[in-house]
């Protein structure tokens, strides 16, 4: 059984609300779930403080069992100081003008 600590869904329509669990990777995004560990409120500001609410010492607990984070929810146990910060690669690479591209713009540029 994997374990994901991820986010659910509640809230109602254009009015998100999210809450961190803690669930088998196998169940529905909404469905079951073993343990909630928190809440993520997008509609807040950023810098409010009950933007995120985390449980630190229950989330430990679930890391140390074998849990492992979604992308959303590593970044903020990372910003919390709960785990490491995840590292992303330079966005977009697909969309970078391609060879041909790149050398036209270099000798627009040096003409």
């Amino acid at each position: 059984m994997g374990l994901r600590i991820r986010l659910a869904r509640a809230g109602a329509k254009k009015r998100p609300y999210y809450h961190i669990v803690v669930a088998d990777s196998r169940s529905p995004r909404d469905g079951r779930f073993i343990e909630r560990l928190g809440s993520y409120n997008p509609m807040l500001p950023a810098e409010h403080e009950d933007r995120v609410r985390l449980l630190p010492e229950r989330i430990a607990h679930w890391v140390s069992e074998g849990a492992l984070a979604t992308d959303r929810v590593a970044k903020f146990l990372g910003k919390a100081g709960l785990a490491p910060m995840p590292v992303y690669r330079e966005q977009p690479v697909q969309s970078a003008p391609k060879k041909k591209a790149q050398e036209r713009a270099k000798a627009a540029a040096g003409a």
